[in-house]
């Protein structure tokens, strides 16, 4: 990927905030799709505004949480532009069967009054389990990519806040649930995956997509304003059906907008002329 020459941001410098590593997926990114330098901004406890182990429940949605990162980081570095990501976790949108995470990154910029967000989906390396053994938890630590993607140990139940977070080899492992197995009333010890980002490559993956699709919206201009971030905001069902031509819930359409002044603009899809008679409320009811 090269840098795109004269572009909006080019030569800029972006804040990120972050305790967990995630500068080592995102910074490449936009250095080599934007030419934007990321700063790594410390001095604040994101943690403050929510952890996945439950001790600090987030306080709003997963976008404000990015946000709040965002501007706290670009107040700590003195600078007008800035990164932050967000993540969530559960099951997957379509049968929830298995575990799912949604990454989000919001790129803000406070000269040009601009907010621009990315995202990115898939499969997650995300669990929780209640064993009363070695041998059952070495089963679900391999079956969880351990050592690769690290774990958290407590005792008894899932909220116990004797928490033990980002164990990383066999032998912590072993020692770490024989002393919550000691510690424990109900003779169970709580196993879950870290999810935090420097715990989880499965996490480091989403967030690396997330980055690409927020640097790719923001290599594409507003025809209107030349504002970056002119990308879909809207999805538009109405694709006929293979079979009887009547319109299904799929989508037809894309709607762009842009994130500073009202444009948008409808773009039909190309790539499927018909969707599949399965997803027809006549052809299948």
């Amino acid at each position: 990927m090269k840098a795109a020459s004269g572009h909006f941001h080019r030569g800029r410098t972006a804040a990120l905030l972050t305790q967990h590593g995630k500068e080592r997926v995102i910074a490449p990114v936009f250095r080599e799709m934007l030419g934007c330098r990321v700063e790594l901004v410390s001095g604040y406890d994101t943690d403050l505004l929510g952890t996945f182990t439950r001790e600090i429940p987030r306080a709003g949605s997963q976008l404000e949480a990015a946000r709040c990162k965002a501007r706290q980081g670009m107040a700590l570095a003195g600078l007008p532009l800035g990164i932050a990501s967000e993540g969530a976790f559960g099951p997957d949108p379509v049968l929830g069967m298995c575990p799912w995470n949604v990454e989000m990154l919001v790129w803000v910029d406070a000269v040009h009054g601009l907010e621009v967000v990315g995202r990115a989906q898939g499969k997650a390396t995300f669990a929780h389990a209640q064993v009363g053994d070695w041998a059952a938890a070495e089963r679900f630590a391999r079956q969880w990519l351990f050592p690769g993607h690290l774990l958290v140990v407590r005792p008894d139940g899932a909220e116990d806040p004797r928490i033990r977070k980002g164990i990383g080899s066999w032998s912590e492992l072993e020692a770490a649930f024989a002393h919550a197995l000691e510690s424990s009333s109900t003779g169970l010890v709580s196993l879950e995956t870290d999810v935090r980002a420097h715990a989880n490559p499965t996490r480091q993956e989403i967030i690396r997509l997330a980055a690409e699709d927020l640097a790719s919206r923001l290599l594409s201009p507003c025809p209107a304003c030349e504002a970056p971030g002119f990308s879909i905001v809207e999805h538009v069902p109405g694709l006929p059906c293979g079979h009887c031509g009547a319109p299904t819930e799929e989508t037809r359409a894309d709607v762009l907008g842009c994130v500073r002044c009202t444009n948008r603009l409808v773009r039909e899809r190309t790539g499927r002329p018909a969707a599949d008679p399965a997803h027809c409320g006549y052809c299948n009811p």
